[in-house]
């Protein structure tokens, strides 16, 4: 098991890090928004080809965001647990998750034996 970090320890490391993918979530959003407005379907300016493809680039841009958001819950939700102290600790068995499983993902909330 890896050796388990202060509290502040764990903000000097991971909050950063936390707060920039949080900003380039959001940035990656705004980035992308004309994508997903509604698609006008006027057949007397566009194709039927090109509508479809339209409907499908507006779906995937929309499937595109609600990862985002989700990863922008995900990302919230730890710097609030960092902030709380409660970071860095397993929910389910309350161990510590581990500095390895917490570099690769710092939004993880279960310890490797728990996440199986």
């Amino acid at each position: 098991m890896d050796t388990e970090l202060s509290a502040q320890d764990c903000r000097t490391r991971y909050g950063p890090r936390l707060r920039e993918e949080l900003a380039a979530v959001a940035e990656a959003g705004e980035q992308t928004g004309d994508d997903r407005k509604p698609v006008v379907l006027d057949q007397q300016s566009v194709g039927r080809l090109s509508r479809m493809d339209a409907l499908q680039g507006q779906a995937m841009a929309q499937a595109m965001q609600a990862r985002r958001d989700g990863r922008t819950q995900a990302i919230a939700a730890a710097l609030e647990r960092l902030e709380g102290d409660d970071f860095g600790w397993c929910e389910a068995c309350g161990d510590f998750i581990g500095v390895k499983r917490l570099d690769l993902d710092p939004t993880v909330r279960l310890c490797v034996g728990c996440a199986r």
